[in-house]
């Protein structure tokens, strides 16, 4: 290649018979230089992509599957379940006392607490002498904050630390009375006080309400609740979006539940339920319900749920 300056001189010698040299030349060649590079530094550089958010797995049952079947399970999981009170149709808790054995297993944790049905809140409507409003509702805050205290202490004395995610648990589906809402606006302000963070485990299915309409009730808690913060944990065992009884490397994403603000879904339920769960690709087996690849003996039927975090109640640090 022929240096500037030289191919500067040259162009003069050419151009001096004609009187047209270009004395300038390589102040002109410098002016380009910089433009060529200006040019190249404005194009911006590409944003940097962001990390791919994955899913993690984990299980949930009533009863605790016992010591043995904690390194089974975890091949497969990376989360269980915690009672705090005894769940649905139980008299007694048998999780209590387990939670820094399944820590040393390196679980991470789902922290649940039993919700009242829906009638034994709408007793309260029955039983009150007063039938206003203000007074139905008064005692369901009352219940709400009571239920939030015991949780809260039970959380405590089981080592989980402040702001661990406490899941109300919420059996039924469809839309919820007001005097429900009443009880879950002061679950949640009893929760804050002493530093923990409430969940709520409901319905993610579209219930029917006559006439084309339908309603899910994890919106319509969403709906309620107001601006306080809530963490969800869906149910939708529908296929599709639900995959079956399936344990994927890769778990379906919650926001794929049909709830896109879900923190955890529940895909899978044992026993199965049939009318949700003909068009599942991954079956169930032939007992009706679910159990993990290790499982080979099929001693603990199980729940399947996928979460955004290995431990998405944060009860493992």
């Amino acid at each position: 290649m022929v240096p500037a300056r030289a191919f500067s001189a040259l162009l003069c010698d050419l151009c001096a018979p004609h009187a047209l040299c270009v004395k300038s030349f390589s102040a002109i060649v410098t002016f380009a230089a910089l433009f060529v590079i200006a040019l190249i530094t404005a194009i911006p550089a590409p944003a940097p992509q962001a990390a791919a958010s994955r899913s993690y797995l984990g299980f949930d049952r009533n009863i605790y599957p016992g010591d043995e079947a904690l390194p089974i399970l975890r091949k497969t999981f990376s989360f269980t379940s915690y009672w705090l009170s005894p769940p649905p149709g139980e008299r007694t808790n048998s999780w209590l006392g387990k939670r820094e054995l399944l820590h040393s297993q390196n679980f991470g944790f789902l922290v649940l607490f039993r919700g009242p049905q829906i009638t034994e809140l709408q007793s309260i409507w029955s039983e009150s002498r007063v039938n206003r409003a203000d007074r139905l509702q008064a005692q369901a805050q009352k219940r709400g904050a009571s239920d939030a205290s015991l949780a809260a202490a039970a959380a405590k004395k089981e080592g989980f630390p402040s702001h661990t995610i406490i899941f109300l648990d919420i059996e039924e589906g469809g839309r919820l009375p007001a005097v429900y809402h009443a009880y879950l606006r002061a679950w949640v302000d009893q929760l804050a006080g002493p530093g923990y963070r409430a969940g709520v485990y409901c319905s993610g299915m579209p219930v029917s309400e006559g006439r084309g309409a339908t309603i899910i009730t994890a919106d319509d808690i969403r709906h309620n609740i107001g601006s306080r913060d809530l963490i969800y944990w869906v149910y939708n065992d529908a296929c599709p979006p639900s995959p079956g009884c399936a344990f994927p490397q890769d778990p379906p994403a919650s926001s794929k539940s049909g709830s896109s603000y879900a923190a955890a879904w529940q895909f899978a339920q044992s026993p199965r339920r049939k009318e949700f769960t003909a068009r599942c690709p991954a079956k169930y087996a032939p007992d009706g319900n679910c159990y993990a690849p290790g499982d080979t003996a099929h001693k603990w039927f199980l729940d399947v749920n996928s979460a955004t975090a290995p431990d998405p109640s944060g009860g493992a640090k």
